[in-house]
């Protein structure tokens, strides 16, 4: 920030989601924007880098030779337990959720940002519906699922002056995704791997798998895409 590096370490919890304090200002950041909401720096917001949630599996895959940063051995006991997740499930939220909401606070949605606007794809529509062709903000999207189930990657649609028109290629492992236009066949890091554009790449969109409830909090008038549409949120 400004040329000085800052160091992190969680404070406390907001509305379930978590508070970090740097040791250099004092300021205090809320994960899920980056943004500091306390102290000298308020309103400044960290730059976001591009990341994944994949499984150990496909990160192998992709990199061999990749490493692996493992607990710090002597701090155990400063680690959250393996099933933190299920002692907060029923901790209550500050989010007002509208009953009539077809979807539930915990609900698991993936959330993109574009241009100032916002779509939430719930997981369950992502599953039975994968991959998702949307746009966002302007910017054709791809939301795509890996058959494991859980590891989740989107792209912006684009190259050059064509939009593609994507879909998952049946009976593949790894997985391989087809465009209609030309054939190209392209993994699931977005690189053509055969075809008229093989060695093109599709760009990363940033995507955040969240609760419903956190998404909408920070996301107050995002869309919900549901089953083949996108509506408001309400």
């Amino acid at each position: 920030m400004d040329g000085r590096t800052l160091h992190f370490h969680l404070a406390g919890i907001n509305n379930q989601n978590f508070i970090m304090r740097d040791e250099e200002t004092g300021s205090w950041w809320q994960q899920v924007t980056g943004c500091a909401i306390l102290g000298p720096l308020t309103g400044r917001c960290l730059q976001a880098i591009s990341w994944d949630e994949v499984t150990f599996a496909v990160f192998k895959w992709e990199h061999p030779r990749g490493l692996v940063l493992l607990p710090d051995a002597g701090s155990k006991d400063a680690y959250a337990e393996a099933d933190w997740e299920k002692n907060v499930a029923d901790y209550p939220t500050v989010t007002p959720i509208d009953p009539h909401d077809t979807l539930k606070p915990r609900d698991l949605v993936v959330g993109v940002t574009s241009a100032a606007n916002a779509t939430a794809y719930p997981w369950a529509t992502l599953a039975a519906q994968n991959p998702i062709l949307d746009s966002v903000g302007g910017t054709p999207v791809l939301v795509l699922l890996h058959p494991d189930g859980r590891s989740l990657r989107c792209f912006d649609r684009r190259i050059g002056d064509d939009t593609l028109e994507l879909f998952l290629k049946t009976g593949t492992h790894p997985p391989v995704i087809v465009d209609g236009k030309t054939g190209s066949e392209w993994n699931f890091s977005g690189l053509a791997i055969s075809g008229p554009l093989a060695g093109r790449r599709l760009a990363r969109v940033t995507c955040l798998k969240d609760f419903w409830f956190d998404w909408k909090t920070y996301n107050p008038g995002t869309r919900v895409f549901m089953a083949g549409l996108a509506a408001p949120a309400r």
